[in-house]
């Protein structure tokens, strides 16, 4: 066993001193099999949430209904979760009531795939009702159970078996998969904030080509905001190198790929829920692609686009292009760093500056000569010096 299930050990024995079972459970006791690295452990117990609060000094009520407790112990903090029965679901996504329990087994019969079904003790030693280990061994997502049942009681568990194929590179067992198929048309009750969590997971995997394959070939992008109409612009995904891109970055190439028309980028991106700061970011990175395809990089759009967003726009066009190597993303940055201003506020010059010098009102000309100024600047024809901004600009008679 290694961190952070070694500091939190002290959390089991605390509930094991009061009389109750506790174990390590889910994604993190699936990671841990796999070798990956681990963040958040996440812990079961035979304990209610009130019996817990009488254990630790200090708990936050953060899903109490659903029997989970934060609690907050030695600097950190676990999410505890009471052994649980889930009555008849809604919505194809929530239990309508939940029960408490004290069998481990029960608890993780209600989960969702046999990889996450598996619960380790302080010790170390494993529960594997489900044969969750096979299933790592084997590479294979299958569900606890009949397939169907799992899906119909939380449809997002198809999306995230695909997001688990791209994230692991397993593979989705024939039942499971045929269950997927069947069911998909159930996406459509799942909020969009939930897939939008699950798609951009999808995206980042390793195996994510072969992810987007499975969103095709299981008709899952019908049911995903924007895309139903997009079948086969979505293919076009497949044909680019992926493995180097970021979230935004994904989401720039995504949109190229569907050729979404530049007055309803915002609006596409705004329906998968997209926080605003992110959707500028993307459009920004989209429109200078679409100029770098086009010309290559001036000193002003360097300056203009930012490092962040020209290096992202940059590395697309390499990808689109099928250009190894980053040798040009080198190139651009030593330009861009070379260059004598990096925002106008580092300009030796205001709006006042001008109106004082040309004794005039203010108006759209200044900014018009502030353009020119900042140009000029950028492109080595003027240095970035108060006096000799204002010589060159009474020589070129700029009124």
């Amino acid at each position: 066993m290694k961190q952070p299930f070694l500091a939190a050990v002290p959390v089991l024995e605390r509930l094991e001193s009061a009389g109750f079972e506790a174990y390590f459970v889910g994604g993190s006791v699936r990671d841990y099999l796999l070798h990956k690295e681990i963040n958040d452990v996440d812990i079961a117990t035979s304990a209610t949430p009130e019996e817990v609060k009488q254990i630790f000094d200090k708990t936050i009520d953060i899903g109490i209904e659903h029997g989970t407790l934060l609690v907050l112990y030695q600097n950190h903090s676990y999410e505890i979760t009471t052994f649980r029965n889930e009555a008849e679901y809604e919505d194809f996504r929530r239990p309508k009531e939940v029960t408490f329990i004290r069998s481990l087994t029960e608890d993780l019969q209600r989960r969702d795939f046999t990889m996450n079904a598996i619960a380790m003790n302080k010790d170390g030693n494993l529960i594997d009702p489900f044969q969750g280990q096979l299933s790592i061994r084997n590479q294979v997502i299958q569900t606890v159970g009949k397939a169907a049942d799992r899906f119909q009681e939380d449809a997002l568990r198809m999306m995230r078996a695909v997001r688990f194929v791209s994230q692991l590179s397993f593979t989705i067992e024939e039942e499971t998969l045929n269950a997927l198929k069947n069911l998909v048309y159930l996406l459509e009750n799942i909020a969009v904030e939930r897939k939008q969590m699950e798609f951009e997971k999808l995206l980042s995997g390793a195996n994510r080509k072969q992810a987007i394959q499975l969103i095709l070939q299981t008709n899952i992008y019908i049911y995903l905001p924007g895309l139903a109409k997009h079948g086969e612009s979505l293919k076009l995904l497949l044909e680019y190198k992926l493995d180097k891109l970021n979230k935004r970055e994904l989401w720039a190439l995504l949109l190229f790929c569907l050729k979404i028309e530049k007055t309803k980028i915002e609006g596409f991106l705004r329906d998968w829920r997209i926080p605003l700061k992110e959707i500028r970011e993307i459009q920004l990175i989209l429109y200078y692609l679409n100029k770098r395809l086009e010309t290559s990089w001036s000193h002003y759009d360097l300056y203009a686009a930012t490092k962040d967003i020209f290096i992202s726009s940059e590395r697309l066009y390499l990808v689109i292009n099928g250009i190894e190597g980053n040798e040009s993303i080198k190139e651009y940055v030593e330009m861009y760093d070379g260059l004598p201003i990096k925002e106008r506020s580092e300009m030796d010059l205001t709006g006042t500056d001008l109106m004082d010098w040309f004794n005039k009102s203010g108006g759209p000309w200044v900014k018009e000569l502030l353009f020119k100024v900042e140009q000029a600047i950028l492109e080595g024809r003027v240095d970035n010096n108060k006096r000799i901004i204002k010589e060159w600009l009474m020589k070129c008679k700029h009124n």
